[in-house]
């Protein structure tokens, strides 16, 4: 075996158990020593400095953004990077056929040779971070206009980002507001874009559960992927070559394989994409009781109809299977928010707190009918906003529209995952309910008039799709959205550039508030795309009265499911065939083998693929989802329910193993156990 695999007993002492709750916050790595304390006495062992640092390497430097939406981390000196199976889906589906089905079959190079390339997928290391709200705003005085500052924000922030870009080699920067533009920082990455496919299981292993199981506890997916990092010579970002070689990392994640029990701290590293945290109760009512029924409606006909034709053909299957993937997600997210906002009353609690605060605000000036402005804007913004989700979730949805249009990328790549009579069905059943749910007064003249001329959605479909009529489905996509964006759009964006300036005003609002009243509130500024630090605990929870879930599941729940009847349930011969002989080898623990977690770790949309380590900062999973019943805690965050799901990473090393046959893979990464 290769000297690289290191096979090592940890001791680790007495297991860390906690009575604290769960931890909320989505923390900066630069200001970590500000929650190092309270992350130690909670049983971390690392320092802030071997968690973030510039000078030195440090955990950060294994992590990467992958393709902008999800996480990703090393796990060896020669660039093996691994991510979630559904954050590398729409590179399996890319080199997938009928003769080839890497979605059904999986896919593992034997060798290096066979790693296949990505177009269009990159990775970036975050290289650092800096605090550079003085420079960004350097020029700005009090009395200005909003528009004055921003453009004096934009001017700044194309400055410092050009003077980056212009150092070195792949290098990409970002400036990024906190706390609604009371802070900014600068991100400065090093991208790299010749990233390779090593190997995915099944999608029976894979995405396993499918919708069915998507966003539920327990969970039994081997939600993984594995990718190579690819450099030139020099170990810098080059474009695809056959004479690159893999990436040597400033760091990698050493893997622990020796385990978790309830209670042990867990840690969650990586790029969570959106919360608002601190929005109003107006904000939270649209989106419980308003915008959300609505799209989940739009998005059930999309399925339906996806689902019906998929079950048909497997090459439809393999044409809509990362589509269907990508619409169901947030189809099914956005039921669990809905009434998890209600469950917990959320809308009633932040109304109790801004009449308090209110209250306050008028013996502080400066604060004084903020309240009352935020309800008066909403209520302005509330039927513009629907408008804006009909014509994202209808009126742009069909596929056809959008590549007639010259949004839908190249005409080989496009048709290849293209199948007409589930785009038309599509289009039928989306823009009826467009016209009967949405007032005349915001629908296009065009979309008016050729309604009436047409008769009827049916025939308008007919006479695009039948016809494959380009200038028909381009002339629709075109006219409606332009009519969008001249009388829908200015208003709505005037609307919401007000709200964004009311809440930079209100963040600093709550934070005097809650000292003013001798609070402990910790405001950690909303998830951005921008990497983060979440700490917890393994912990299992009570979605209901009598039930507890206890936080591990294993192969047993993943056999007890099995149906061969069932795509999204029927497993690989082969994992029958090891489960009914017991020969599950070194991943054996009480008899089964352990395939996911839950833990109390604050994540969201991005974060998936994600490193999950332990007090030592070692390699214990990788993140994937949330539970159905925490959903909303991209808004409101209740410690009892909100739980991270991870891919235990003995699980995935059991497949590579046992099921894949890629044992070899293993033996570059350092194993811990």
């Amino acid at each position: 075996m290769n000297t690289k695999r290191i096979l090592l007993f940890l001791f680790l002492g007495i297991a860390f158990h906690f009575q604290t709750s769960a931890d909320e916050g989505m923390w900066v790595p630069s200001y970590i020593q500000e929650r190092i304390s309270d992350m130690q006495s909670k049983g971390f062992r690392l320092t802030a400095e071997e968690l973030y640092s510039i000078n030195n390497s440090s955990l950060k430097d294994a992590i990467v953004h992958f393709n902008g939406g999800c996480t990703g981390e090393i796990i060896s000196d020669e660039g093996l990077l691994i991510t979630n199976h559904h954050c590398g889906y729409g590179q399996i589906q890319y080199h997938s056929s009928v003769e080839h089905d890497y979605l059904k079959d999986g896919f593992w190079a034997m060798t290096r040779d066979e790693e296949l390339p990505n177009p269009d997928l990159y990775v970036a290391f975050l290289e650092y971070m800096e605090d550079v709200t003085k420079k960004v705003l350097s020029g700005y005085k009090n009395g200005m206009s909003e528009k004055e500052r921003e453009e004096i924000v934009s001017k700044n922030s194309s400055k410092i980002v050009n003077r980056i870009v212009k150092k070195g080699k792949g290098l990409k920067a970002r400036v990024a507001p906190l706390y609604y533009g009371n802070q900014y920082f600068l991100y400065v990455y090093k991208v790299f874009t010749d990233v390779r496919l090593v190997g995915a299981p099944p999608s029976s292993i894979g995405k396993f559960g499918g919708d069915t199981d998507n966003w539920m506890w327990p969970r039994h997916t081997g939600d993984f992927s594995l990718f190579r990092v690819y450099a030139g010579k020099d170990n810098e970002p080059a474009p695809y070559s056959e004479n690159n070689v893999p990436y040597r990392p400033k760091r990698f994640f050493k893997i622990n394989a020796g385990g978790i029990q309830e209670g042990d701290f867990t840690l969650v590293y990586g790029y969570p994409g959106r919360t608002s945290e601190y929005v109003t109760s107006d904000a939270v009512n649209y989106i419980a009781n308003i915008s959300n029924p609505k799209k989940i409606k739009l998005r059930t006909l999309r399925l339906n109809i996806q689902d019906r034709e998929m079950e048909k053909s497997d090459a439809v299957r393999i044409q809509y299977a990362s589509k269907n993937a990508s619409v169901a997600n947030s189809w099914k997210k956005w039921q669990g928010e809905m009434k998890g906002i209600i469950k917990m009353n959320a809308v009633e609690k932040k109304r109790d707190f801004e009449k308090a605060f209110a209250a306050w605000a008028k013996e502080n000036r400066e604060y004084d009918g903020i309240i009352e402005k935020f309800s008066d804007l909403y209520s302005q913004a509330e039927e513009l906003s629907l408008v804006k989700d009909y014509q994202n979730e209808a009126l742009n949805a069909p596929e056809f529209l959008r590549y007639a249009a010259g949004k839908g990328g190249d005409s080989l790549l496009f048709y290849k995952d293209y199948y007409k009579p589930v785009d038309k069905a599509i289009f039928i059943a989306l823009i009826n309910e467009y016209d009967k749910d949405i007032d005349d007064k915001y629908k296009a003249p065009y979309f008016k008039r050729k309604l009436s001329e047409m008769g009827s959605v049916e025939k308008w479909a007919d006479a695009i799709y039948d016809n494959d009529s380009l200038a028909l489905a381009k002339e629709f996509y075109r006219a409606t959205n332009s009519y969008f964006r001249s009388a829908v759009k200015p208003r709505l964006d005037s609307l919401n550039r007000e709200i964004t300036l009311l809440y930079r005003k209100y963040m600093r609002g709550q934070m005097e508030y809650d000292r003013q009243r001798g609070g402990t509130k910790n405001f950690y500024p909303d998830a951005n795309s921008t990497l983060r630090i979440a700490y917890g605990k393994v912990q299992g929870y009570s979605p209901s009265d009598a039930v507890y879930y206890r936080p591990v599941s294993t192969l047993d729940g993943i056999m007890e499911k099995d149906n061969p009847r069932i795509f999204d349930y029927n497993v690989p011969q082969k994992l029958r065939d090891i489960y009914a002989s017991k020969d599950y080898g070194e991943w054996e623990v009480d008899g089964s083998v352990p395939v996911a977690f839950i833990a109390t770790n604050h994540t969201t949309g991005g974060n998936s693929g994600s490193p999950v380590l332990d007090a030592e900062g070692n390699l214990i999973g990788v993140n994937f989802d949330r539970v159905w019943e925490g959903t909303m805690s991209d808004l409101v965050f209740d410690p009892d329910v909100c739980r991270n799901i991870a891919l235990d990473i003995r699980y995935a090393l059991f497949i590579i193993d046992k099921v894949a046959d890629a044992g070899y893979l293993m033996d570059e990464m350092v194993i811990l156990k």
